[in-house]
């Protein structure tokens, strides 16, 4: 469904920032028997308000549709992100003073890779998850989840039990739900008075000036800045209180949001940065489109300039990002060798739209690839400590944002054999 305006105030102006063509959904994995048929394809356009300066996609795909069956995100698959969520409870836990009295809440909270850690520590938790497979693989490890989407009609109930929490976790959810006015107004009803509620999400700023444009998909309907997170949450009665610049996903901000306005001298600077540089107005995104055009051109031509030379190129990271830069680029089925990743719930599918096959990186080798192209470029470091032999046989990784580049392999990151 086309919006007709703003998801958050409702503004009919939208101006067009990015427009990425049809695109397949980015994290429709596709089996085998899948492989003939046509896949269904969506526009993908990034907007931005000029109202609330909210930036969101102008097609929602529903959420059944995209988190329900068959969803493949699994995140405890990933050992880096795993480590993020331990040492985000660790800071909590500490700057909190969460103990056996405590309730903690997460939002989003998939397969229990960060309520685990609180759990083991004793503190009560409830996660909240609408996708069948990871809700039902976090209640397996014994992390309480209820397999529902967070609605301001789930906050009520969970309220009228007399649930209500000291914290509430949404670790890159924000992004996701279409109906941000309702989800925001369940965080007001369900939070404690003096409870405080986090978000984790890719910051906006980093993706346009470090020209990210695959962190664009359709699963993705905001792009958040603190401008227009401040003008949406102040809708509801809350407030941001504190923000904190993180390096995970290429860029992003741990938020907290309560029910008193006072915000940190940190986030009144971040504001103000994001006031000069002019976030909350249309011409600060308005070249964004040629950046990307020129970058993702300069891509191509480095790729189909080696793969001339007979060069064999794969690819590593079956992420929804990866999705996107593969369908952008369009280099055609047979492009590239596979994708390698590292999660046991995508090897042997395909990637939508490309029919890329997703492999174990245990196939990644300079028998089978040259280069490999990094799609999961925002967890580089970790895949390139894993893949040190690869490189030390003379494969090399190729960077594709902000700017195209081949890694030169690193040969001290792991001994020789």
């Amino acid at each position: 469904m086309r919006i007709s305006g703003c998801r958050s105030c409702g503004h009919k102006d939208l101006r067009m920032v990015l427009d990425l063509g049809l695109q397949p959904r980015a994290d429709a994995l596709l089996t085998r028997q899948h492989l003939d048929e046509t896949e269904e394809k969506f526009p993908l356009e990034l907007l931005f308000c000029d109202a609330c300066s909210l930036l969101q996609v102008s097609v929602t795909i529903p959420p059944d549709v995209l988190f329900r069956r068959d969803y493949p995100y699994f995140s405890s698959s990933n050992a880096a992100l795993v480590e993020h969520a331990r040492q985000h409870v660790e800071e909590l836990v500490a700057g909190r003073g969460l103990n056996e009295n405590s309730f903690v809440v997460e939002v989003a909270s998939n397969d229990g890779y960060l309520l685990q850690h609180l759990i083991a520590r004793g503190i009560p938790v409830l996660g909240i998850d609408p996708s069948d497979g990871p809700g039902h693989a976090a209640i397996k490890k014994g992390v309480p989840t209820l397999n529902e989407y967070f609605t301001s009609r789930l906050a009520e109930r969970l309220a009228a039990e007399n649930k209500f929490a000291d914290v509430i976790i949404a670790a890159n959810v924000c992004a996701h739900v279409d109906q941000i006015n309702d989800f925001i107004a369940g965080f007001k009803r369900l939070l404690k008075r003096e409870g405080i509620a986090i978000f984790e999400f890719a910051y906006a700023i980093d993706t346009i000036e470090q020209c990210e444009f695959d962190q664009i998909y359709h699963e993705h309907l905001f792009y958040h800045t603190l401008t227009g997170l401040k003008n949406l949450f102040a809708r509801h009665g809350l407030y941001l209180h504190d923000a904190r610049h993180l390096a995970i996903h290429g860029g992003s901000l741990r938020l907290s949001v309560t029910h008193a306005d006072h915000p940190t001298p940190r986030l009144r600077a971040m504001l103000d940065r994001e006031h000069e540089i002019g976030a909350e107005r249309w011409p600060y995104y308005q070249n964004f489109a040629d950046r990307v055009e020129r970058n993702v051109d300069a891509l191509r031509s480095m790729l189909q300039d080696l793969k001339g030379k007979g060069r064999r190129i794969a690819c590593y990271g079956a992420a929804s990002k990866g999705a996107t830069m593969l369908n952008y680029l369009n280099l055609g089925e047979g492009f590239f060798e596979f994708v390698a990743d590292l999660s046991p719930h995508k090897q042997g599918k395909w990637m939508p739209g490309q029919n890329l096959p997703i492999v174990s990186p245990d196939k990644l080798s300079v028998d089978a690839a040259d280069f490999c192209l990094l799609l999961a470029w925002n967890f580089k470091d970790d895949i390139l400590a894993a893949q040190a032999s690869y490189q030390r046989a003379g494969g090399r990784f190729i960077l594709p944002v902000p700017a195209p580049q081949i890694i030169e392999a690193d040969l001290q990151r792991a001994p020789r054999a």
